[in-house]
């Protein structure tokens, strides 16, 4: 185990993450300057041997996860904050904070009703005036106002709340227990004093509490002695849940070798998302763990408002692309990535399927080339928007350029940062293809790039595909949302909004000291313990 008991921090944040750029400093962390502010002070940490130290690859710009999607936020968040309702192993909603909900027939009304004594970190009790006062504030903008619409949440009692359906759907109850942007319960004081940035303390429900936060280097999440678990058996986000240490020290290593490093040498007892290619190092290295896990699919998307707003043209490029040969390179080793054509993954039963696989991995050079002479492409050039911050998008858009100029297309590389490439791929002119990937979603209604309402970069706008996606979500039963969604997956591979290159997988390491972790939709720090 990690025998570190004091540590000077030097560490320097990337502000990169795989969905969005840096934000500016919350307004509630707490800084590493001296009182003067005139230049850094070294920070040290107070470890125990119950403690578990966790090298992370960038910093959250806020723990509150009503206001971001980001993946860094979902996951150390995800320690504070708990929902009514969360995803069991088979990715469907089951209760949490909620002791149990039912629906009326129609679906316009669902009724919670809420475990009794559960404590917040300040020690009140969770009430129903907290959880209206959360989810008004959760589903106030984003994601969460374009899945509830104009529903609306009514405490009918001290125990018992109800959601008033804008528009009933399938899709409710996933969207309540999304991990993304979660519809995490505060206390109302807490909601009420917050701004457009979030809230100002962090307090929740869950197994630990937010001790500290020095910015630019930790989180000290500590544990929550009056945690109020769930019985039975761990069940996905679900069930039982302990803190079995202290206190968890997230420190901020934004470059790779140096949290692999960190991990190898016993620095850390966990090391965040490490690099593929240093898979062969960290399975010789003695005393840890490597925990490859699904992320989701690496994605090639097509920016429709140009010249791939012909359809034979990003048929063609689909037949010029050798899918696995991309993988092979950019992913390094097939430990991180599946031949694989669905949009869902095979563990999601209710929406997992293989339709439009005829599509997929149809690497032809001759019909490639003859698709663009149907098309009458006559040398235009096509720009590759990509960015060195991320080696597998990097090296998945090398591989593309060489694919198109193999099979007649003029195709060049605009290499820049990835914030930069964030704001570019937002404006219609100036690339045509972009590499990025999409996690693990509870619905393909979750899915930015396909309903052209999204307006998500690269802009579909495929009438069949809202069609279907409508569809999907007012549909009167799950048997009937998968059939439209069998009908939609074919759809997609037929018109090509985005290619699907297949599924990726990422890795992240531990001490063998360690036992008890587990990785469902992100890394799960609670039912882990550390030997002392």
């Amino acid at each position: 185990m990690n025998k570190r008991f004091m540590m000077s921090s030097f560490l320097i944040l990337s502000a990169m993450t795989v969905a969005a750029c840096a934000d500016p400093e919350p307004e509630n962390a707490v800084t590493g300057t001296n009182e003067q502010g005139d230049e850094e002070t070294p920070v040290t940490t107070e470890e125990t041997e119950n403690s578990v130290s966790l090298a992370w690859n960038s910093q959250p710009p806020t723990l509150d996860p009503h206001v971001t999607n980001t993946n860094v936020v979902r996951d150390l968040a995800r320690p504070i904050f708990e929902q009514l309702v969360t995803f069991d192993v088979s990715y469907e909603p089951i209760p949490m904070l909620a002791d149990s909900f039912e629906e009326n027939e129609d679906g316009s009304e669902i009724t919670f009703y809420l475990r009794e004594g559960v404590l917040f970190h300040n020690d009140e009790e969770m009430t129903a005036d907290d959880v209206v006062a959360s989810m008004e504030k959760w589903q106030s903008g984003g994601a969460p106002a374009a899945a509830m619409g104009d529903s609306t949440w009514e405490e009918i009692d001290e125990y018992t709340v109800k959601l008033h359906v804008d528009e009933p759907s399938i899709s409710v109850m996933y969207t309540l227990a999304d991990v993304t942007q979660a519809a995490a319960i505060m206390p109302k004081e807490i909601i009420d004093s917050a701004g457009s940035t979030g809230v100002e303390q962090y307090i929740g429900t869950g197994p630990f509490q937010v001790e500290d936060w020095v910015y630019d280097s930790y989180i000290q999440f500590s544990k929550f002695d009056d945690y109020q678990s769930l019985d039975g058996e761990p069940n996905g986000l679900g069930g039982k849940k302990e803190a079995l240490v202290d206190d968890l020290f997230v420190y901020f290593v934004a470059d790779d070798s140096t949290r692999t490093n960190g991990i190898i040498t016993g620095e850390y007892d966990y090391a965040f998302q490490l690099p593929q290619d240093s898979y062969d190092q960290l399975e010789g290295a003695d005393g840890i763990v490597n925990d490859v896990w699904p992320f989701g699919f690496q994605t090639l998307v097509f920016n429709k408002e140009g010249i791939f707003g012909d359809q034979s043209l990003r048929s063609a490029v689909n037949y010029g692309l050798n899918n696995e040969d991309l993988l092979a390179l950019a992913f390094t080793d097939e430990t991180f990535y599946e031949m694989e054509p669905a949009y869902m993954r095979p563990e999601q039963t209710s929406w997992y399927t293989q339709a439009g696989e005829e599509h997929y991995d149809v690497y032809d050079l001759e019909q490639a080339e003859q698709l663009l002479d149907e098309a009458g492409y006559s040398g235009e050039e096509i720009t590759i928007l990509t960015s060195e911050d991320y080696s597998y998008h990097y090296n998945s858009a090398i591989i593309t350029q060489q694919a198109l100029e193999d099979f007649g297309m003029n195709a060049t590389l605009d290499a820049t940062d990835w914030a930069t490439l964030l704001e570019r791929r937002d404006q219609k002119e100036g690339w045509d293809i972009f590499f990025t990937q999409f996690t693990t979603v509870a619905t393909p209604l979750s899915y930015p790039f396909l309903h052209s309402e999204n307006e998500y970069a690269g802009w579909t706008n495929n009438e069949e595909i809202d069609r279907h996606l409508d569809g999907i979500r007012y549909a009167d039963s799950q048997d009937e949302a998968t059939e439209l969604f069998e009908d939609l997956q074919q759809i997609i591979w037929e018109d090509l909004p985005v290619i699907n290159v297949g599924m990726v997988n990422f890795i992240s390491s531990y001490s063998d000291d360690i036992d008890g972790y587990s990785e469902f939709m992100g890394p799960i720090f609670w039912n882990m313990s550390i030997e002392e």
